[in-house]
């Protein structure tokens, strides 16, 4: 995947755990788990609206462009 997901840091920099955050944001603790774990497929601009205002972060926080990750996407394609 070449967008990974930073939550985990996240929440280590703020001393917070998932579950908190759930409480939080009124977001399932399955789903965050699931966003945790960079086994989503997608986010809905409202989910990450609220985590960035919970956590006091910008969307580039969470959210990182892996190159790595889209160079070995491309390499299994071509094969």
């Amino acid at each position: 995947m070449s967008i990974r997901v930073t939550l985990d840091r996240v929440l280590l920099d703020r001393r917070m755990s998932l579950t908190e955050l759930s409480e939080r944001v009124g977001v399932t603790l399955a789903n965050l788990s699931i966003l945790k774990t960079g086994k989503a497929k997608a986010v809905r601009f409202s989910t990450l609206e609220a985590l960035c205002r919970e956590l006091d972060c910008q969307p580039g926080d969470l959210l990182v462009f892996d190159e790595e990750g889209e160079e070995d996407r491309r390499r299994v394609a071509a094969e």
